[in-house]
């Protein structure tokens, strides 16, 4: 592994802004040369459904083609829309939506299967140099039985926190009285921002792809590489092209037929998930409400089998407006989430394992991303190991890798990272168990174990006016556990872990891999983590 940051040929002063500026995409940001915008009316549709593309366009005329995106990019409708006008947009539309009208209608296919539709829409620019956007919806499958076949639930609230178009997110954002704060409500009616449903082969990942040397400045390379293309700088964050879509391809080219859902259907249809013998989760799928949970407990207790190879459960929402708005206030839901005041607070927007919700992640999936969190890049575990160090390499998902205890599950392909989960745990006889403060299973059982921090800790004073990350996800967390965030109680959370379990549930079964590069793995063909992928699905689709 290299020990030198890529050079995207931007000079110091552009680094720093690739990280700490607030970039976003809106209209009129590319100017006179021509734009095209473009959201749909829902996040999923069933076959024979009407779809609304809302289109906001400077050029009058573009190719349309709406291809579905999976292990081959196959075409099902083409054609020219002529007739296209720039539409007003609030200038609160991340938080409100931008109320555009309908430019184009059809039906989804009787015969289309279920998965993620890509539209692309291009017109010349006045430069000469074409004018492009992409947008992605998912056709839902229908209703009945479906042996053999895998449900994979798009992380479509992890992508809705994240988007930038408009100017908010859960993160960033033009919202408070100075305009500066993250917005709370988000609105899934606006486009998605650049990279998240295209990118170009070889865009940088997260996790660093170096080994900084000793003494070496703090960087992020894929914001750079994202000031330097255009990109949004949070398309590694969250989206399809960067996560789901890895292991939607694999999947199909490995021989598995795959369905696909929005976390939505997880909120007002839980009951397509009784139609599948396995379930799976993957990559950065932070965002959920307490009905999707229910759904997920649901489904494992009746027998169902989740795999989840996804990292960072952290957060609760609220669905509103029909599933139009998302709504988390996160670090500030103590002090400005009117659910909080309520004699009932569970449903505060905040992280899963506050006191007032009290329903911690691992009830669910087995860990939590508060005992887990950043390895691999900017300060947390910059030069730790990209895989899963092996604990019960006995388990039935570790047959024919040949695995060992203390071998590295995942190193070659990365799998490791940007966002782990963990669980509170103790060594004996050099076997890691799970302690009963994390809230998981007792059926649990630690597969394998891997180091992560809460906190970027900062190498030299430069460090400390240059970190990303800081000590923000610390605090919060000292202040729910211990009520306050001293540096004593900050120094009792910094130290998580990222895991690998599984266990046992009513009539039902969990293997969580907790990390969000594990797709990662399967798109760098790291063989050991594709073997256990398998391992995984062939099981739970034969019902054992």
């Amino acid at each position: 592994m290299s020990t030198d940051y890529p050079d995207f040929g931007l000079d110091a002063a552009q680094r720093r802004d690739a990280v700490f500026a607030h970039r976003y995409e809106y209209p009129g940001m590319d100017g006179a040369r021509g734009e095209l915008w473009c959201y749909s009316d829902a996040l999923a549709y069933a076959p024979g459904s009407l779809v609304r593309l809302m289109i906001s366009s400077s050029v009058e005329r573009a190719e349309l083609e709406i291809a579905r995106d999976g292990a081959e990019l196959r075409a099902v409708l083409k054609g020219t829309l002529s007739g296209l006008r720039w539409q007003p947009t609030p200038e609160d539309c991340s938080v409100v939506g931008c109320g555009w009208e309908s430019a184009f209608e059809f039906r989804i296919g009787e015969d289309w299967p279920s998965g993620a539709y890509r539209v692309s829409l291009v017109a010349a620019g006045s430069d000469g140099a074409p004018v492009r956007s992409h947008h992605l919806f998912i056709v839902k499958p229908r209703p009945g039985p479906k042996p053999r076949r895998i449900l994979q639930v798009a992380a479509t609230g992890t992508w809705t926190a994240y988007n930038t178009w408009g100017g908010s997110n859960h993160y960033r954002g033009l919202t408070g009285p100075n305009r500066d704060q993250y917005s709370p409500t988000v609105s899934i009616e606006r486009p998605w921002c650049r990279g998240f449903v295209v990118l170009p082969a070889g865009a940088p990942r997260v996790p660093l792809e170096c080994q900084p040397p000793p003494g070496a400045p703090l960087r992020y390379p894929h914001m750079e590489w994202a000031y330097a293309t255009g990109h949004s700088t949070k398309y590694a964050s969250a989206g399809w092209a960067s996560y789901d879509s890895h292991f939607m391809r694999w999947a199909e080219r490995a021989g598995y037929a795959v369905d696909l859902v929005s976390q939505h259907e997880l909120h007002y249809e839980p009951e397509l998930l009784h139609d599948y013998d396995c379930v799976v989760m993957v990559g950065h799928d932070e965002y959920w409400s307490w009905e999707m949970r229910d759904a997920i407990d649901a489904y494992v207790e009746r027998g169902g089998h989740l795999a989840r190879f996804a990292g960072n459960f952290m957060w609760q929402t609220r669905l509103e407006d029909g599933g139009r708005r998302q709504v988390c206030y996160k670090y500030r839901a103590r002090a400005e989430d009117p659910v909080y005041r309520e004699r009932d607070n569970s449903r505060t927007t905040g992280s899963w394992e506050a006191p007032e919700t009290g329903r911690p992640g691992a009830a669910t999936f087995g860990l939590n991303a508060i005992d887990g969190l950043y390895a691999g890049w900017g300060g947390c575990a910059a030069r730790g190991v990209r895989g899963f160090p092996v604990y019960r390499p006995g388990h039935w998902a570790f047959r024919g890798t040949d695995l060992s205890y203390g071998d590295l599950l995942g190193a070659e392909g990365h799998a490791f990272g940007y966002e782990v989960d963990g669980l509170p745990y103790v060594i004996r006889d050099g076997l890691p168990e799970a302690l009963p403060t994390g809230g998981a299973p007792e059926s649990l059982s630690i597969l394998a174990l891997g180091m992560s921090s809460l906190i970027e800790e900062p190498r030299s004073q430069a460090d400390t006016d240059d970190r990303f990350i800081g000590d923000e996800e610390a605090t919060y967390v000292a202040e729910l556990r211990f009520g306050d965030a001293s540096e004593a109680s900050v120094d009792r959370v910094k130290r998580g872990c990222g895991m690998i379990v599984h266990f046992t549930r009513g009539a039902g079964e969990v293997f969580h891999a907790g990390s969000c590069e594990w797709v990662a793995a399967l798109l760098r063909n790291d063989a050991m983590v594709a073997r256990v992928t398998s391992n995984v699905l062939d099981r739970y689709l034969a019902g054992s």
